[in-house]
């Protein structure tokens, strides 16, 4: 299986499950520790660009199997998915790692789980990094629209209880495959063997319906978010969009400045949903500039 160079892969027993997770850099307690959390189908190995970056910068870097994916424990009932207990799920990694500073990165499914935990744990980021997935009031908003609804059709089809997993082990995970290769923008960045991770990964036993898990779980996070309210963020966040996104579209970023007291967006016109995979180049500076403290650059002058 293609790995990622300069990385080690390790089980993380924390307080509630145990983790999967791909390090690299520094490896005693109490330093910067950047935090990584992949969106589905994807895994840790969705991170294989920004992670040598990361280490360079100076971080201690943990890009775990969420639960449910890879070798990390895996729940069987759909309410072990609830958005609570993916919060606490980051709270207790952060808490095994003993790192005192953190920076937390999260995209599609990583990334609704990064935006409720620094609603609801205030002060304890450094840095928030959000990619390609909207915050939960913008998302919530969306999808009261014809015009996301189209492009979620995927979220209904996810609700009905073991189709979508025949669907997606079709033909050895062909559909996983080509959800990356068909919706990106640069499809050079997704050959036969990035592919073969994922599709991989998807095909441990119990898996997809742990994925689709996910989803199920989702109807409970609107009934909680009434609930609990919806904080405004406090910690610098950066967010990045890749524009060719057929899954989320532009307009579910517009507004999110009234969420974020802090809050740099950027937009990179020729990347897909997969945008750190897609243009790692223009990713990767945004990352180095805003973790730098330097002005982050735009999509065009890179």
């Amino acid at each position: 299986m293609t790995t990622i160079p300069g990385t080690r892969t390790e089980l993380v027993q924390t307080r509630g499950l145990r983790f999967e997770v791909t390090m690299a850099g520094g490896s005693g307690p109490g330093d910067k520790l950047a935090l990584l959390l992949h969106g589905f189908p994807e895994c840790a190995y969705s991170w294989r660009e920004q992670i040598p970056l990361l280490a360079k910068l100076g971080y201690r870097v943990w890009a775990p199997n969420l639960r449910g994916y890879g070798k990390s424990d895996r729940p069987l009932a759909v309410s072990d998915y609830t958005i609570d207990k993916l919060e606490q799920d980051v709270a207790d990694l952060i808490e095994a790692s003993g790192a005192k500073s953190v920076v937390l990165v999260g995209h599609d499914w990583g990334g609704l789980i990064a935006w409720s935990f620094a609603m609801y744990n205030p002060g304890k980021l450094e840095r928030l990094v959000i990619l390609n997935v909207p915050h939960p009031a913008r998302l919530q908003r969306g999808l009261r629209t014809w015009k996301q609804l189209r492009k979620s059709w995927y979220m209904m089809f996810f609700q009905i209880r073991g189709l979508p997993e025949r669907v997606l082990s079709l033909r050895d995970f062909m559909v996983v495959g080509r959800a990356f290769r068909e919706m990106a923008v640069h499809k050079d960045r997704f050959t036969d063997d990035v592919l073969e991770v994922f599709k991989r990964n998807a095909a441990e036993p119990g898996a997809l319906s742990a994925m689709l898990n996910y989803y199920r779980a989702r109807p409970h996070a609107f009934g909680l978010a009434k609930k609990r309210g919806m904080p405004k963020i406090e910690t610098k966040t950066l967010m990045i969009w890749g524009e060719q996104d057929s899954a989320l579209g532009r307009e579910l970023t517009y507004g999110t400045e009234h969420h974020v007291s802090d809050l740099t967006l950027r937009y990179i016109a020729d990347a897909s949903h997969w945008v750190q995979q897609d243009r790692p180049d223009a990713v990767n500076a945004m990352l180095s500039a805003f973790l730098s403290e330097q002005p982050v650059p735009e999509a065009t002058a890179l």
